[in-house]
């Protein structure tokens, strides 16, 4: 799922190509993206952009009249800029809004559609989707700690939360927790001061971070327009790193399976050398699981020597 540096670039992006210009026309692929009757579509058409701003995960862009158009791309959405009046693409073409410099294309792959599109008459419509989540930039060490702990979850629950921090996710929390040096799995009711200020400065400059990095990319290999948008980059420190080597200790990287997600960390960095429980593996292995990096290596060993005792005895039969 696009993140705060996706989406951040999403919006320069867009309203440099947007705003001050009219939409002709916008046009639906699908019927089921957008999720609202009134006002319709066509109030849009010959309306001037004024407008493009990220509100946590979702894309507003609003036209004179006081008219918005929200856009939440969730997993599988992402934005093309084309010829003006471009084809719609396919299965994938949900929308396409037409302006007199060009079209954007909103598309999304896979077969489950969850980008939604809702247009929307006043500020306060907009505001009625906001999660809640607060943004990092408006808080200071303490406020950030008190949020954090309104609660008591997990870090990784904590930051991916859209009801307390807005627009963090799946991949930069892992990126994050990484830079922080902290358990993915460490609740927030046990986070002291001084954890949570660095966990706030990591947050901050992981995402100004990754921010600056897709803007450059996105200049330098597609004239302005981000299209490789991608939660596996491999700039990342650990999030998609499963057993690849940590940039901080070389040690390998770690994970957590659960439903279609997983949760990449540094045991070495981030949790004392702990393995943390895979729910599924760890149910199934039982007192077999290791809960150490050395007693993993020493299971990886033992099998080693399993194995080579075997094929020792096969060649001798």
């Amino acid at each position: 799922m696009p993140e705060i540096p996706d989406v951040t670039v999403y919006v320069e992006a867009i309203a440099a190509r947007v705003v001050g210009q009219p939409l002709t026309r916008m046009r639906l692929g699908s019927p089921f993206v957008l999720r609202t009757f009134a006002p319709p579509a066509k109030s849009f058409e010959g309306k001037k952009a004024t407008l493009v701003r990220r509100m946590g995960k979702r894309i507003v862009i609003g036209f004179e009249g006081d008219l918005f158009v929200v856009i939440h791309l969730m997993v599988a959405g992402r934005f093309r800029w084309t010829d003006p009046g471009a084809k719609l693409p396919g299965k994938l073409g949900l929308a396409a809004f037409d302006w007199p410099s060009g079209t954007l294309m909103l598309t999304e792959a896979g077969t489950k559609k969850r980008a939604s599109i809702h247009l929307l008459e006043g500020e306060a419509g907009v505001l009625a989707l906001h999660a809640g989540g607060v943004e990092l930039e408006t808080c200071d060490d303490a406020s950030f700690l008190a949020l954090l702990q309104r609660e008591n979850h997990t870090l990784k629950r904590a930051l991916t939360d859209p009801h307390i921090l807005s627009g963090i996710g799946n991949a930069y929390s892992d990126e994050i927790l990484w830079e922080a040096q902290l358990s993915p799995v460490k609740l927030t009711s046990r986070l002291t001061a001084a954890e949570a200020s660095t966990l706030l400065s990591a947050s901050r400059r992981t995402l100004a971070r990754f921010t600056a990095l897709l803007r450059t990319q996105a200049h330098d290999k597609t004239g302005g327009f981000p299209e490789k948008v991608t939660a596996f980059r491999p700039e990342m420190a650990v999030h998609g790193k499963f057993g690849q080597p940590c940039p901080r200790c070389a040690e390998p990287v770690q994970r957590i399976a659960y439903a279609d997600n997983e949760t990449n960390y540094c045991a070495t960095c981030q949790t004392a050398g702990k393995l943390l429980a895979d729910r599924a593996l760890s149910r199934l292995l039982r007192k077999d699981w290791p809960k150490s990096l050395e007693e993993m290596e020493e299971m990886k060993a033992a099998r080693r020597g399993r194995t080579a005792r075997k094929t020792s005895a096969t060649r001798c039969i």
